[in-house]
């Protein structure tokens, strides 16, 4: 699906200018498909015959060019900031911003803190140590744009944390949505009453959960606040937000070009798909038709907020190579989490896949009481047609993250890797 088309051609136009005079990366590759200047690309279908790149292709650029690959329009020192992917899926990528870069990355975050009514007179909680993942901290420079005060919460301990937010009244919390249930957990055993608390919005990022119903609603009613949701992506940025209307993450088409694509046949029409994304703001450092690897769902109907930019219906629905087909059933780990988190007395939980006799097998361990695993166990087949097994461990036998979660193990991939 062409999901804004070409209105930001002008801009584009200008910054491939840029791009294909010094970026000796995206000069080597659309000069091999004839595409040595930005004139050439004068309409859609101009823009459509730029081949795309992806991450696999950005990650061998760095490692044969280290430290920082050859993506980069400026020399090194014009940057002023790194940041690097989490590496969860296999080698980091390190991400140069320049000045230019970094005030737009804090303007995209403005735009989410805006759509989710939060103000200058809010006092931001970044729950999270401020290491290399560059989502809080480029939420940071978005709140120092906005003007409302931003409180860092690092080198803290998650009770550390949560007496900073009761003591300074905070009224926005930035972090995941897995780190935001295990706050609620700590506050639950420590007798911290957060529901009555000043907190009134969280805003999350790093994983997909806070667009999941059910996980949105226990971090809502944790925290009597309103849940909302953010994408992004440390090579890309951030490239949606969600509104009060609370209807799907809405596509930031101000600052980037949007397309929905086959994953199979990279066909550009298509209303659900993989997301491929151009950014517009971030010419020192460009992504250009990129392939995200997030799986997503166009709604195209009018948004309640009056906002005329499209939304995708329920964020991220997942990643494309985190798909697990079991027993020929398609299953994305949200839509797991989804019906675990639906179950209020789960307080943390674990997937894993494996072949047993050749035939795959669903184990699920949960923090929760006997009578809820046999629910769960009941309301997974009804929900997928699959068999799991549940298994319930002792309350804190499962890990608690604060950035990425690691909740879901393919063994069959992994032993497909060792062999």
């Amino acid at each position: 699906m062409i999901v804004n088309g070409f209105g930001q051609k002008d801009r584009f136009q200008s910054g491939l200018g840029v791009i294909l005079e010094k970026n000796d990366f995206y000069k080597k590759k659309f000069g091999a498909s004839g595409i040595n200047s930005a004139e050439q690309i004068k309409c859609w279908a101009d823009y459509c015959q730029l081949p795309m790149s992806s991450k696999d292709e950005l990650v061998a650029d760095q490692i044969s060019y280290p430290p920082y690959g050859t993506n980069l329009t400026f020399p090194e020192p014009h940057y002023t900031r790194i940041h690097q992917t989490s590496g969860t899926t296999g080698q980091p990528l390190r991400w140069l911003d320049d000045t230019d870069s970094w005030n737009w990355w804090g303007k995209c975050w403005k735009d989410v803190y805006q759509a989710a009514g939060v103000s200058v007179e809010d006092r931001i909680f970044f729950a999270f140590s401020f290491g290399p993942f560059i989502g809080f901290w480029s939420a940071f420079e978005g709140a120092k744009q906005l003007g409302a005060l931003g409180i860092p919460g690092g080198g803290m301990t998650s009770l550390q944390r949560l007496r900073a937010i009761i003591a300074n009244r905070i009224t926005v919390l930035v972090c995941t949505p897995t780190y935001a249930l295990h706050l609620a957990e700590i506050a639950r055993s420590e007798n911290i009453n957060i529901v009555d608390s000043d907190v009134q919005v969280t805003i999350h990022a790093g994983e997909p959960g806070a667009s999941l119903p059910a996980t949105s609603q226990r971090i809502a009613q944790a925290w009597g606040a309103v849940c909302y949701d953010h994408t992004g992506a440390t090579e890309v940025g951030a490239w949606g937000f969600m509104c009060q209307a609370q209807d799907g993450v809405h596509l930031n088409q101000e600052q980037f070009i949007f397309e929905i694509i086959d994953p199979e046949t990279l066909e550009n029409n298509k209303k659900e798909g993989e997301l491929v994304i151009t950014n517009l703001g971030r010419v020192g450092s460009p992504v250009i038709r990129y392939r995200t690897g997030d799986y997503v769902r166009l709604n195209p109907s009018p948004c309640s907020c009056g906002r005329m930019s499209p939304r995708i219906d329920g964020g991220i629905i997942g990643r494309i190579d985190d798909l697990m087909i079991v027993r020929g059933v398609n299953l994305y780990p949200s839509a797991i989490e989804n019906l675990i988190r639906s179950f209020s007395d789960i307080d943390e939980f674990s997937v894993s896949v494996h072949q047993k006799q050749l035939l795959d097998e669903i184990e699920v361990q949960i923090e929760g009481s006997d009578p809820t695993a046999k629910q769960l166990q009941s309301a997974f087949r009804e929900r997928f047609g699959l068999r799991a097994q549940v298994i319930t461990v002792a309350t804190g036998a499962l890990p608690r993250y604060e950035l990425k979660s690691r909740r879901f193990t393919d063994h069959r991939r992994m032993n497909k890797t060792k062999s």
